[in-house]
């Protein structure tokens, strides 16, 4: 089923209020007796030690390239390479690679601050936030007034060059894509004057390794001018690829409305997610974030597991006549931009 454009803020449809609280329970207790909540050790050893012999041979390919316009070709592959490793840190913040906290979240260090220069404990406070209230305008970050806005009434208060970029915010959202990797780092870096002393210092320090081990291997290899130009080309690459993974997920689902009925944690995550439909192919370029729906009802569930619990979720949504939406990539993007245009009609004069 595909879903169309939403409102900018929806209210709870007719019934959500019915026994809210007993409507996820069945679906949890299938789960649960499948084992689709047991973790897959042994599937995320494979994937990660995959993923660091890839990055391992592409930084070999740099290093024996050497002085050459060709070595920019590289940043292609290891734009791809981030975004897995940043699939790893994601899903390790959601403590769906080990049973421990300290495990998930040296996993997630690594991945995070020493391999991207992102930090872990920055993502995982933003993305807890967001799970806990999707498309919340009050409570998730993920809509919150920013470079873009989520909602008419964000929009009509925009002045000057925003409400300019708001007005035509459709047409921009993918180049702006491509300032996301170096965002990511700056609002890193910012975050740990937040972060307790200890926290603070583990991860500054792996963020400054990474960024002494990322500099140091672009200069021995490269000189300054073509290092700076591979370098904008990798975070461009990186940033562009993990913000297409990351857009189709929620933009133009519902949005709840914060002064109308709370929603059950069944309707608050199947109502503002979609999925996008495909294979392994899919799959493997969106990191299992594809499976929105599943991602968002069973966080912690590892990723092999979200294509098997999908007809048990879509059944049980079909038998409360919730809708489950469910459309292709490009389809994902198209209602996704549709929902940025309307929204910034706002800012558009009449």
């Amino acid at each position: 089923m595909s879903q169309t454009t939403a409102p900018s803020v929806s209210t709870a449809p007719v019934g959500a209020t019915a026994q809210q609280g007993s409507e996820f329970t069945p679906l949890l207790r299938k789960v649960r007796e499948q084992g689709l909540l047991e973790r897959r050790k042994g599937w995320y050893a494979r994937m990660i030690t995959v993923n660091l012999l890839a990055l391992a041979a592409v930084v070999a390919g740099f290093v024996l390239a050497g002085d050459t316009w060709w070595t920019l070709l590289l940043a292609v592959p290891l734009a791809i390479l981030s975004a897995r490793t940043a699939y790893v840190g994601h899903d390790a913040g959601h403590a769906q690679i080990a049973v421990g906290r300290r495990a998930n979240r040296a996993i997630g260090l690594l991945h995070g601050n020493l391999l991207l220069g992102m930090s872990y404990a920055w993502w995982n406070d933003k993305h807890n936030r967001h799970h806990a209230n999707p498309n919340h305008i009050e409570k998730d970050p993920d809509v919150g007034a920013g470079a873009l806005v989520w909602t008419a009434e964000q929009a009509a208060v925009r002045r000057g060059f925003a409400r300019w970029v708001t007005r035509h915010q459709a047409w921009l959202f993918f180049p702006m894509l491509l300032l996301e990797g170096i965002a990511l780092k700056v609002s890193s870096v910012q975050d740990l004057r937040r972060q307790p002393v200890r926290e603070r210092a583990v991860e500054g320090a792996l963020l400054a390794l990474h960024a002494a081990g990322y500099g140091a291997l672009l200069l021995t290899c490269l000189p300054v001018g073509k290092a700076i130009v591979f370098a904008l080309l990798h975070q461009a690459l990186f940033g562009l690829h993990l913000g297409m993974a990351f857009a189709p997920n929620h933009k133009g689902m519902d949005m709840p409305d914060p002064a109308g009925e709370r929603w059950g944690h069944l309707r608050r995550q199947v109502l503002t997610s979609r999925n996008v439909r495909g294979g392994p192919i899919t799959d493997w370029l969106l990191g299992g974030l594809n499976y929105q729906i599943e991602h968002h009802l069973f966080p912690n569930m590892p990723r092999p597991h979200l294509r098997l619990v999908q007809p048990l979720v879509r059944e049980h949504c079909r038998n409360l006549g919730l809708l489950y939406a469910e459309t292709g990539l490009l389809d994902s993007y198209r209602q996704g931009l549709r929902h940025m245009h309307t929204v910034g009609g706002a800012a558009r004069p009449e």
